[in-house]
């Protein structure tokens, strides 16, 4: 039973996807299709069902793809434990939204670099939506966003949590008045865009969407959204670690409201790959990053919960 039948009917099972686990692996269709059927062939067993264009695994596809990850992660372990971090020379794509990449990311970044000087490591920043695709097509390694991947096969647990702020420019804003939920509504509103995760918590906060037909404007950039705020465009929920400077410079002012703003939770999310050695090294590293982080500064602006 060779090791890279094992390998291509995990990548396969991850990607559900034949033209696309041949690209990831650098090969063509048939070949992927020819190591399928050995491995099939070895085992005695159909693995994967096949319906015109889709394909789903069999109850016995399943229950090998179980047993088949473990024995896998089991041989990366080992080589792991054999080959020296200088000598690890993978790539490492890591997808991250703005709000990580402005805090935490960088020092993620810097340890990456120390311990595996050999990796190639990538950044890509980007929308929930967009790193969570990127991720499924197997362009990404780890994804730190606002929502997890629900599929068979992907880890993905809360990393930390980010206090969110209303933020406004001191020509709109009092900052001595505390604000309604209607008046805060009848500002100007900067928003992400329609349907993003943040999205989907301010309409609930002001419970009649009609509120937000008459927002000034939304983007997909949390800088953005922080230049309009400062510019006086309207006022705009943002974590409140990421305008620390803005608030104690004065470019902007908090808006005190009667009713508080949720908090963002963000959801670090990986598939334990065949031959991806680090991606498990990397999730958790990145767990007691963005812990030592929520540590070191002001106390409620981030925090990672912690199971008792």
């Amino acid at each position: 039973m060779k090791l890279a039948n094992l390998e291509t009917f995990v990548h396969l099972a991850r990607l559900r996807h034949f033209g696309r686990t041949a690209a990831f692996l650098n090969t063509t269709q048939p070949a992927i299709s020819s190591r399928l059927a050995a491995l099939e062939r070895s085992l005695g067993v159909q693995l994967v069902s096949r319906e015109g264009r889709t394909f789903h695994l069999t109850p016995a596809g399943q229950e090998a793809l179980r047993v088949i990850e473990k024995m896998l992660a089991d041989f990366d372990n080992l080589r792991l434990g054999f080959t020296s971090p200088d000598a690890i020379a993978v790539t490492l794509r890591i997808g991250a939204i703005d709000a990580i990449v402005q805090t935490w990311l960088p020092r993620l970044y810097d340890r990456l670099r120390h311990i595996y000087p050999g990796a190639q490591i990538e950044i890509v920043a980007d929308t929930t939506v967009n790193l969570l695709q990127h991720l499924k097509s197997g362009d990404l390694d780890i994804s730190f966003c606002l929502d997890p991947v629900l599929e068979e096969g992907y880890r993905s647990f809360v990393i930390c949590n980010y206090a969110m702020s209303w933020v406004g420019s001191p020509r709109l804003i009092d900052r001595d008045r505390v604000y309604s939920v209607a008046e805060l509504g009848a500002m100007p509103l900067i928003t992400f865009q329609r349907g993003s995760p943040p999205y989907r918590m301010i309409a609930p906060y002001f419970q009649d969407e009609s509120v937000l037909a008459s927002q000034l404007s939304n983007s997909n950039s949390l800088p953005t959204m922080i230049r309009l705020a400062i510019d006086g465009f309207g006022v705009a929920a943002i974590p409140t670690i990421n305008v620390q400077r803005e608030l104690k410079s004065g470019e902007l002012v908090s808006v005190q409201v009667s009713k508080p703003f949720p908090p963002l939770a963000f959801i670090a999310s990986y598939h334990p790959v065949p031959g991806l050695l680090l991606t498990e090294r990397v999730a958790e590293l990145a767990r007691r990053t963005a812990l030592e982080f929520c540590e070191e500064i002001e106390p409620g602006l981030a925090w990672v919960e912690t199971i008792s």
